[in-house]
């Protein structure tokens, strides 16, 4: 499905209601598999991603499809490999048999996993055969993904010898690592972290019901919204002001490209200032998934900004800056919008109808994949959104 997206006023007022956040709903399922004693986990993510972690983590299939979901699929190879004498093949969709494993498997099986590739090397599907890990000392490099790291750690609790993992060279997504670190003592595990250096010993998880905050990665098209709009006063419910994601940096970042953020009685409430000073250099190492919102509102707000950190933008559901760029181009001729099969690409560039009119947005239920009510919010915000006839680009 293709929308039309407009907006006749530019001037947005609206409450909404976020979205729960993937990252922590995916980190507590895999917690919560591993934990002797259930808990409950109130508000849970209703993200596909989150959907296809839950539906594997409970399927008593032997072939597991996660699709597009690369978080679940990097916690699946982790948590699989240790559910001694069961066989799975972990699969994906053709954009995650693109993306590498090779190190998250590597690590496992200096653990003891046993893990074979059914198809390229280095790449998915995955035949796992769980067993029961010793742990003990391994590798990684830090700047490939935080996920593979986090993977590691939250299996870390339940092997013989826990885990000495050695981080080399930078971190990339640091504040992940330290959410999957912060939500693990929550859970009762105990951890050290000296120099480049991660210790876990074998433990137990302690069960503890848990209520997830909102994301604030999906915060950040509201942000877009008000930095480009003529006036506005979004109120969104569900944030933490004390939030362990790192996403969090929304606020001081969109300061400087005029958006104010007050919480009043637990409500964020986004308002327009004068302080329009975008920064002329931006590195967005510990936090990828704000590169799309920035760059585009940016663009929209007719600046410029140098991004750093951006390597691991290539191995996301699209190249990242590349398909940015595309689009990007030919917004003031074309005005179709194509979205690569990533969700960010359609929440990123919706906003800029606020400036340059009537968008295309092609394969809108991308989306889907992390704010399922992103077009309904919009809708309420006093976006005009017309269905068109399904186009294949």
């Amino acid at each position: 499905m293709n929308y039309k997206v407009s907006h006749p006023t530019k001037k947005i007022f609206c409450e909404i209601d976020l979205p729960a956040s993937k990252s922590i709903s995916n980190r507590l399922l895999i917690i919560s598999a591993l934990c002797l004693n259930k808990f409950k986990i109130q508000n849970l993510s209703d993200s596909q991603d989150t959907t296809s972690l839950k539906n594997a983590i409970d399927s008593n299939n032997r072939t597991l499809d996660v699709g597009a979901a690369g978080t679940a699929f990097r916690f699946l190879t982790a948590f699989l490999s240790t559910l001694n004498g069961v066989e799975h093949i972990l699969t994906g969709s053709e954009r995650m048999k693109e993306r590498p494993i090779k190190e998250l498997v590597d690590s496992l099986r200096k653990l003891g996993a046993q893990i074979e590739y059914l198809g390229k090397e280095n790449f998915p599907p995955l035949k796992i055969t769980g067993k029961n890990l010793t742990g003990g000392k391994i590798q990684i490099d830090g700047s490939i993904s935080s996920q593979f790291i986090s993977a590691l750690l939250l299996i870390a609790p339940n092997l013989t010898n826990g885990i000495e993992l050695e981080i080399i060279g930078d971190i990339v997504s640091k504040p992940y690592i330290n959410m999957t670190l912060s939500l693990m003592k929550y859970y009762g595990v105990e951890y050290d972290w000296e120099g480049n250096i991660i210790y876990v010993k074998c433990q137990k998880y302690i069960a503890k019901d848990y209520m997830v905050e909102s994301d604030w990665s999906s915060a950040s098209f509201w942000y877009q919204i008000a930095s480009l709009s003529e006036n506005c006063n979004i109120k969104i419910r569900g944030l933490d002001k004390r939030s362990i994601q790192g996403d969090i940096r929304l606020i001081e970042i969109f300061n400087r490209l005029g958006v104010n953020s007050e919480f009043i009685c637990n409500t964020l409430i986004l308002t327009k200032n004068k302080n329009l000073n975008v920064p002329k250099l931006i590195d967005i190492i510990d936090t990828p998934d704000l590169y799309q919102p920035l760059r585009c509102t940016i663009f929209g707000l007719r600046k410029s900004s140098k991004f750093i950190g951006l390597f691991t933008l290539k191995d996301k559901e699209t190249d990242r800056v590349r398909s940015v760029d595309n689009e990007l181009k030919k917004i003031k001729s074309s005005k179709i919008i194509h979205t690569y099969q990533d969700h960010r690409m359609a929440m990123c560039f919706a906003p800029l109808c606020i400036v340059f009119g009537e968008l295309q947005i092609n394969n809108v239920e991308v989306v889907n994949k992390s704010y399922q009510k992103f077009w309904a919010d919009l809708e309420l915000a006093g976006f005009k959104i017309t269905p068109l006839t399904p186009i294949n680009y």
